[in-house]
């Protein structure tokens, strides 16, 4: 959840270790911090600010002071209110050990307490502060610095990443981490320390991404990396070549309006990866190129794609359930998808929360396979969930829009999205190729297990671009309305509902949290079949209820029944609707019309346009749209 950075070498660090969290903030931005080695006096020097949208920015105008090593971290709070003696870094009562953390140290109430016991005052409510002590302790008791931090590890419990900095070690940089992702970019004659790699992606492209549970000693010049048990543990870096300087807004007003319209290209990248790994022949070209709709030449699908996700054509053959784990917007698009690979593959399929999976019993069987599905391969629930089934040998398959990610490198095998980086908080690309990859990964199966043909694989593939290209252009038909006329008539109501069925149902869920997250509104979503038991007493005039169709004639029909039954209450309707549906689209209030699609593309066609909807809502009241109150990007922690 949180963001941290943290520098040793050769330059000062204030500007690396600034700029890097200024491109963190996503992770968390409701305080911030930077502490260094003071370059004249040598002790520790730091600055904290708290509150408000923009505390990276304030604290780069207050800190004037510099060293060769430092640290920042902006937060996401846990433990403690958002305040600035709660804000990162912490440090132990003489204020000679620095600490930042993201994870959740589960262990600190005891230890707070056994410290104040022994004499120790704390400055925060937070679980962080409790570690500085702990260390200042342990430190103090023996020999070395690496033995101490190896009895540290002994006393906490939980899932961290930390970064220290201490007065008596004034070249070093410490990092230790237990199940919170953690990457070293190393350089020429400078080291850096990051939680995500984008925070010094222009300053190296040589990284090493620390195993669990290990302790890692930075020098300007050196890496030493341990195990907990303080065996010495090899590591080969990798190169990683992407830089910052490709993500900006390119003239959008926020980045959410920015990934609202890189839909089409994110969506048609992602199934031009997938035609280059599954079939023999590269018609696509370059994945990261436009893709241009025109004739399929015959194509001869192989079984790459089976090595890339680590199964064989006889596993997919022989397959009886599917298991697919997510949290948050990435269970909605999960949600979605077990409707394709029950419709197309035949295959029982069960979607679980993340955050419950671990908390229920668990039975393993034959011919089952676990699909963890994650924008950023970080999310805690999800990971947890992950090395759970690992722990049980089932087969385990990643998909993440983050190629370098812990649950790439954990799970038996994986399916990259290529949606490129997405910066907003409230998930649109991301959520949009997620949704094509498990459609185009439930269309291979079904070939592979022969419930549909190549040629109908063609025409799938066919049906994702042409889904991608109407996502885009019904943005265009109503964008001017939706500007005009409709965000500032919506933006007056304080609460609504989401009415879906089918394959609709969990993307009215998606559209309700989209509401919800960015605009502050209260909405709540249900499938439209329950209305009549029980929130149908919801209904009326000041309580817009939002209707998205679908493309299944008998189960139209009975959206067109629930949506009458809303208006015979002097509901308010909006409607998401496709060409042709007239019943529908004429009892409604507020109508958008999209053509026709492939059925169970129905939510992909619809993404775009709901997400612009909501955006412009938020923007007519004025309200932080990439960085909503309470929320993170990637949410690492339980």
């Amino acid at each position: 959840m949180c963001g941290i950075i943290a520098y040793i070498g050769k330059r000062l660090c204030r500007n690396i270790v600034l700029e890097g969290l200024s491109r963190l903030e996503y992770r968390g931005y409701d305080s911030a911090g930077f502490v260094c080695i003071d370059n004249n006096h040598k002790h520790l020097s730091f600055h904290k600010e708290a509150g408000g949208i923009a505390p990276v920015q304030r604290l780069s105008e207050a800190v004037k002071f510099d060293g060769y090593a430092g640290m920042g971290h902006t937060r996401w709070a846990t433990h403690g209110i958002v305040d600035q003696r709660n804000a990162h870094p912490h440090f132990n009562c003489k204020k000679s050990i620095a600490v930042v953390h993201n994870g959740i140290v589960e262990s600190y109430e005891e230890l707070r307490q056994e410290l104040i016991h022994r004499g120790h005052v704390f400055s925060s409510t937070t679980d962080t502060e409790v570690v500085a002590h702990l260390l200042s302790d342990l430190i103090d008791h023996h020999s070395d610095l690496k033995s101490a931090l190896l009895d540290l590890t002994k006393h906490i419990r939980g899932a961290y990443a930390f970064i220290f900095l201490v007065e008596q070690y004034p070249e070093t940089l410490i990092v230790v981490r237990h199940r919170s992702p953690m990457v070293v970019g190393l350089g020429d004659g400078e080291n850096f320390v990051a939680s995500d790699f984008i925070a010094f992606s222009d300053k190296t492209n040589k990284v090493v991404f620390l195993p669990d549970d290990s302790i890692a000693l930075l020098s300007k010049d050196a890496l030493e990396l341990y195990s907990f048990e303080g065996k010495a543990l090899p590591y080969s870096p990798q190169q990683i070549d992407q830089t910052y300087s490709d993500i900006d807004k390119d003239g959008f007003e926020h980045f959410m309006l920015k990934e609202i319209y890189e839909q089409k290209r994110a969506i048609n990248r992602t199934i031009a990866f997938c035609k280059v790994i599954g079939s023999y022949n590269d018609e696509v070209g370059n994945p990261s190129s436009d893709i241009t709709l025109q004739p399929h030449p015959a194509t001869e699908y192989n079984d790459s794609v089976w090595r890339q996700i680590g199964l064989t054509k006889d596993k997919v053959k022989n397959l009886r359930y599917i298991n697919i784990i997510s949290a948050g917007t990435s269970w909605h698009a999960s949600r979605i998808a077990q409707f394709f690979f029950e419709h197309l593959c035949g295959i029982p399929t069960r979607v679980y929360l993340a955050s419950e999976f671990r908390y229920m019993p668990f039975f393993t069987e034959p011919n089952s396979i676990y699909i963890m599905v994650s924008q950023s391969g970080e999310t805690a629930d999800t990971l947890e969930a992950l090395r759970l089934i690992n722990s049980l040998e089932q087969h385990t398959i990643a998909i993440t829009n983050v190629a370098s990610s812990t649950m790439v490198r954990e799970a038996s095998g994986f399916l990259p999205m290529q949606a490129g980086p997405e910066i907003s908080v409230a998930s649109t690309k991301a959520f949009s190729t997620q949704v094509a990859t498990m459609y185009w990964l439930a269309n291979r199966m079904a070939l592979e297990r022969g419930t549909i043909t190549a040629e109908q694989m063609h025409t799938s593939e066919e049906d994702l671009f042409i889904a991608a290209e109407i996502l885009e252009a019904s943005i265009e038909i109503y964008k001017f309305k939706i500007m005009q006329e409709l965000a500032p008539r919506y933006a007056r109501y304080d609460r609504f509902i989401f009415l879906g069925r089918h394959v609709s149902y969990p993307f009215a869920m998606e559209a309700a949290l989209k509401l919800k997250e960015i605009s502050y509104i209260f909405a709540q979503c249900y499938p439209a079949g329950e209305l009549k038991h029980g929130p149908i007493a919801l209904i009326d005039e000041k309580t817009p209820a939002v209707l998205f169709s679908v493309l299944d004639e008998l189960i139209y029909r009975k959206l067109v029944s629930n949506a009458q039954s809303v208006k015979a209450r002097k509901g308010h309707l909006i409607v998401f609707a496709f060409e042709g549906q007239h019943e529908l689209i004429d009892i409604a209030d507020c109508a958008f019309i999209l053509p026709r699609v492939a059925p169970l593309l129905a939510p992909l066609a619809m993404a775009g346009l709901m997400q612009f909807f909501v955006y412009h809502i938020t923007r007519q009241l004025g309200l932080p749209i990439d960085k909503p109150r309470n929320l993170a990007k990637s949410v690492t922690v339980e």
